[in-house]
C-alpha cells in the first residue's frame, strides 16, 4: 500500500478495520495538523497499520470491552506532524520524532527494529471517579494486572487521559505527569511490580458496577 496522496485513497486507507472496534480513521485526527496545514498521513502505511492492529486488539478491544466506551485524544502522527509538535522547544508536547518512533509514529520502527503503537485515550466510564478520588492509579494497576501486553502508560491530569502503547519489546512502566503521585508508578525491578494490586482497584469497579 503507498501512502495516500488523493482523497479516495486517504478514505480507504481510514476504511482499514483494526478490530472489531476501531478503523484506521479513528486515529488520524490531529489539532497540529489541522492548525498547521500538515497531512497526517503515514510514509509506510503497511506498519502503521500493522501495529496499530497489534494496538487495538491487544489493548484497546478488551479495556473498552471491560469500561465501555473509550475516545480517543490523539494517537497516529506523521513524521511531519510529529516533528512540528517537537520544534520550538517541544511547543505542542511531542518528543522528537526519533523518540516517537514505535510511538506515536507508527508506521516507522526504533532503533532496535521494533514496532509499536501508541494512543492518547480517555475512558468516559473511569472519569466520575476519577474526578471524584484523583485516584488515577486504579486504573492503572488494573491494566497491569489484566493486560499483561502493554508496554508503557503515562498518564495525564485532563480527564484522567493516557498514552497506553504497545511495542513488540515492551517495557512495562507506568509513569504519571498528575500531581499525586507524580513520576514513576511502577516498572520491573520494582517492589510493587508483582505484588498484589487488588486493592488498589476494588473500590474502582464497586463504584462503576464492574466488581
Amino acid at each position: 500500500m503507498k501512502t495516500p496522496k488523493t482523497v479516495t485513497a486517504l478514505e480507504d486507507f481510514g476504511r482499514v478495520q483494526l478490530s472489531p472496534s476501531f478503523f484506521m480513521r479513528d486515529f488520524l485526527y490531529s489539532e497540529i495538523s489541522q492548525i498547521e496545514g500538515i497531512p497526517n498521513v503515514p510514509d509506510h502505511p503497511e506498519i502503521a497499520i500493522a501495529a496499530g492492529r497489534e494496538l487495538c486488539q491487544r489493548l484497546l478491544e478488551p479495556l473498552q470491552a471491560k469500561f465501555g466506551r473509550i475516545s480517543i485524544r490523539s494517537a497516529y502522527r506523521s513524521p511531519a506532524v510529529n516533528a512540528k509538535g517537537a520544534e520550538n522547544g517541544n511547543q505542542y508536547n511531542c518528543a522528537r520524532n526519533e523518540a516517537n518512533y514505535a510511538g506515536h509514529i507508527w508506521d516507522y520502527k526504533d532503533e532496535e527494529g521494533c514496532m509499536g503503537a501508541t494512543a492518547c485515550i480517555v475512558i468516559n466510564a473511569f472519569l466520575p471517579y476519577y474526578e471524584r478520588t484523583g485516584h488515577w492509579q486504579a486504573l492503572a494497576w488494573w491494566i497491569h494486572d489484566h493486560l499483561p501486553e502493554y508496554s508503557s502508560m503515562y498518564f495525564f491530569p485532563k480527564l484522567a487521559a493516557f498514552n497506553i502503547s504497545w511495542h513488540e519489546r515492551p517495557k512495562k512502566v507506568i509513569k504519571s505527569h498528575i500531581e499525586l503521585g507524580k513520576g514513576i508508578l511502577t516498572k520491573p525491578g520494582e517492589a510493587n511490580f508483582a505484588a498484589d494490586h487488588r486493592s488498589e482497584y476494588a473500590q474502582m469497579l464497586k463504584e462503576l458496577g464492574l466488581s
